[in-house]
């Protein structure tokens, strides 16, 4: 089963991501609250996919990508933005973010992109 570290300092935030995924099929979640326990969390745990959002207290979603990619350039992100962090969006792309999801996001897209990326076996 696939391993999904979720990073949102909002709880329910992380829990609305999972609750959507296990409708899913997916069930193996790690949770962080800002991006510098993730970085931690991914160097212990190793996950298949990280689902990051942006802005958040301690190192920001963008910093945290930086150096998940430098610890495995192949790890796998997507990053959660809200509306007119297009740029921050940019940024995260080009630092090798494999999509984004635009805050408020529907339960579908969640769902929609996690399978392009973790297809359920």
């Amino acid at each position: 089963m696939y391993k999904i570290l979720v990073v949102d300092d909002a709880g329910f935030m992380r829990k609305m991501v999972q609750s959507h995924l296990l409708k899913a099929g997916y069930n193996t979640f790690i949770e962080a609250e800002d991006g510098q326990r993730a970085v931690t969390l991914y160097q212990e745990n190793n996950p298949d996919l990280v689902i990051m959002d942006i802005t958040m207290p301690n190192m920001d979603g963008i910093e945290a990508l930086r150096r998940i990619k430098q610890i495995n350039p192949n790890a796998k992100v997507v990053m959660c933005s809200a509306m007119g962090q297009e740029s921050m969006v940019m940024e995260a792309i080009k630092l090798g973010a494999l999509d984004f999801i635009v805050k408020p996001f529907k339960p579908e897209r969640i769902i929609q992109t996690v399978g392009k990326i973790l297809p359920i076996q």
